[in-house]
């Protein structure tokens, strides 16, 4: 008999930086992967060229969380892991409702990650002990918070939050996790005094790149013990 096909890994918002990586990491150790992305940029057609599994995905309503998980189930019947890495920075400003800010922060990061690891629970449960994950992306401010960005920071609390409930939810089969990032690299746009200003925020002074990310991500799916843990990849900046 034949071995049954290897489980995809889900990565939410995979177009771009640390979610493309990702996913180019993963595809380069023969690793199936699916794929959510919100605007078509050009890095999608190379995912696809690659052998990923791309899917346009609007998480902006729960109707299209929703329709995005069946789309997920009409591919796959099983799951390696899911990786929340979809996520949008919004700080509060004059001119813009308070309401939608906090709509949308909550949308993308409780919402899109609460509806799906619920409806997708069964393509990573019955493969045994351990053998499945759930990665949530929070952030170091939900340690700290963050005075103009204050439902960014709410949100992602919850998720950090939620990161528990669902380690005790779907425990022994599934591990759930968060990592809490802060500075892991910059933007093109970034101009030299931004730079300077943000890597003095840390006590290591660097942005490290992607790979910092990927090393972590690779010890969670490798550990059979760990879960309901929060890891910071920050530098030590809580403590600066």
């Amino acid at each position: 008999m034949g071995s049954a096909p290897q489980r995809p890994v889900l990565i939410t918002g995979g177009g771009r930086r640390i979610g493309l990586a990702l996913a180019h990491h993963f595809l380069n150790i023969r690793q199936p992967v699916i794929v959510s992305y919100r605007n078509d940029y050009p890095s999608i057609e190379g995912l696809r060229q690659a052998g990923a599994i791309c899917i346009q995905a609007d998480f902006s309503t729960d109707e299209g969380i929703l329709a995005f998980a069946e789309q997920v189930k009409s591919t796959t019947r099983g799951l390696r892991a899911i990786v929340h890495n979809a996520s949008a920075w919004l700080p509060e400003k004059p001119g813009t409702s308070l309401s939608d800010t906090l709509s949308c922060m909550l949308q993308i990061h409780v919402h899109a990650p609460y509806l799906l690891n619920h409806a997708l629970q069964d393509l990573l449960c019955g493969h045994g002990h351990a053998a499945s994950d759930i990665i949530h992306f929070t952030d170091y401010v939900v340690e700290r918070g963050s005075d103009k960005h204050i439902a960014y920071a709410a949100s992602k609390a919850a998720l950090d939050n939620m990161t528990r409930s669902f380690a005790r939810k779907l425990a022994p089969e599934v591990k759930v996790n968060a990592i809490a990032p802060s500075l892991i690299l910059f933007n093109e746009e970034d101009d030299a005094l931004y730079r300077q200003k943000a890597l003095n925020k840390s006590l290591m002074k660097i942005a490290p790149g992607e790979k910092e990310i990927i090393d972590l991500i690779d010890y969670l799916l490798t550990s059979c013990y760990v879960t309901g843990r929060s890891f910071g990849v920050d530098g030590g900046r809580p403590l600066n």
